[in-house]
């Protein structure tokens, strides 16, 4: 796994860990050990969804983003608020406040991704007409589940649809815009205020673009404590807001899918349901769904480890706001770009898991499977992996000693 996975995910504090195994035991793609004490993540596993942040009691993972004082490096800094943002404030009762508070703080900009949430809906519904993907058709707005699906569900990437994020969308048509004001690439920075690490690695290594449009990304909670003096200081705010109450109800589980029009759509959210989900269409079980939205954090994007308040109360802080917005503010029409400029510009690739040697893989494969057979198969982490067939694993990709033993054969 690259340099920039590990830096842009999770790190972990030694000195607050506590070895208790919650986050081991959690994992979704068991990427984390804990050997001597201490937990350890395993990049190459790691897809980013924040679960071990949410779940450790004491408060030893770190999430890695950008601090706000990284724009400073660019002379026309542009802000992508996520609409999950809105619902981190108290008592608002027009996003306007936001917006104008962002330029006070030093943007220049400010973009908001849920007009990039409206157009993916837009082009989303042409796709869906076109009849063109095999059903269920799977969103890739949330990183985390897109990097699942390429980790442990690989045949099911027919069915992913093909439509860029609404941050990348957002980021393009930013970025076009200060170019007509004659600024160049060097100049531009383009900054997502995001609510969780699973998009700090997509948006940094380029998914789905042939590079990154977009420069840095801040936490949603570090923006917020800067911002909250400022917008005390205003007293009208500038009419900027440009989303409709689709492009706001992407924040929150379900809203992507409802407005894709369907009637035989499905959301989920919070990875372990999103598991289950991707297990049943595997299995061929939800062959009579249409589209399916999933969110690897719970309530969607308003559940992101970097925001700063209980998802259920942004959802509900939202769902107040809904009525200052018109239905949706936005046309791929008044955009006037082409239908490809939505969609993703290269296949999205995952370089985790996946052994790239057919006959590798498959001895490597068979190798596990023999220990395993030789083992309690109890599943009980003693060994510091959060199973039996982890372990295994470990053992034949050498990251542990080939002389290696389950703590439950020693006790024979």
């Amino acid at each position: 796994m690259s340099e920039l996975k590990r830096l842009n995910t999770v790190t972990l504090d030694p000195s607050k860990c506590k070895g208790c195994v919650t986050c081991m035991k959690r994992c979704p793609t068991e990427a984390i050990r804990v050997r001597d004490g201490k937990a350890s993540v395993i990049y190459d596993k790691c897809i980013g969804c924040g679960e071990c942040v949410r779940l450790c009691p004491h408060h030893a993972k770190i999430t890695s983003y950008d601090k706000l004082d990284v724009i400073n490096s660019y002379q026309y800094k542009i802000a992508l608020p996520a609409p999950s943002f809105y619902g981190q404030f108290n008592n608002l009762d027009d996003v306007n406040y936001v917006l104008s508070g962002l330029k006070r703080l030093g943007f220049d900009e400010v973009f908001e991704v849920g007009r990039g949430a409206e157009l993916n809906t837009l082009a989303t519904q042409i796709i869906l007409n076109k009849d063109i993907i095999p059903k269920p058709i799977i969103s890739t707005a949330c990183p985390a589940v897109y990097e699942l699906i390429s980790a442990r569900f690989a045949n099911l990437k027919q069915h992913l649809l093909p439509v860029l994020p609404p941050v990348d969308i957002s980021a393009k048509l930013a970025r076009e815009r200060a170019y007509k004001k004659g600024y160049t690439d060097e100049q531009i920075g383009v900054f997502f205020i995001s609510p969780c690490p699973a998009k700090v690695y997509a948006l940094k290594s380029g998914f789905g673009v042939k590079k990154p449009y977009v420069d840095g990304v801040l936490s949603s909670s570090e923006v917020y404590m800067k911002l909250l003096p400022v917008m005390k200081l205003i007293d009208y705010p500038d009419n900027m807001s440009k989303m409709g109450v689709t492009g706001l109800s992407w924040a929150s589980s379900g809203g992507e899918a409802a407005a894709s029009m369907r009637s035989k759509y499905l959301a989920a959210d919070g990875i372990e349901n999103v598991i289950h989900i991707l297990e049943s269409v595997e299995n061929g079980t939800l062959n009579d769904i249409e589209f399916i939205e999933l969110n690897a954090c719970t309530g969607g994007c308003v559940g992101g480890v970097l925001n700063v308040e209980n998802p259920f109360v942004a959802k509900a802080r939202l769902r107040q706001l809904r009525i200052k917005f018109p239905q949706i503010a936005n046309s791929l029409a008044d955009v006037g770009k082409p239908a490809d400029f939505y969609l993703c510009e290269e296949p999205v690739e995952s370089d985790g898991f996946v052994t790239p040697n057919r006959a590798e893989a498959f001895t490597r494969l068979m190798e596990i499977q023999t220990m395993y057979q030789t083992l309690p198969q109890k599943d009980c982490g003693l060994c510091g992996a959060p199973s039996c067939r982890a372990f295994c694993e470990d053992l034949v990709d050498g990251r542990i000693p080939k002389d290696s033993v389950c703590p439950q054969l020693n006790k024979g």
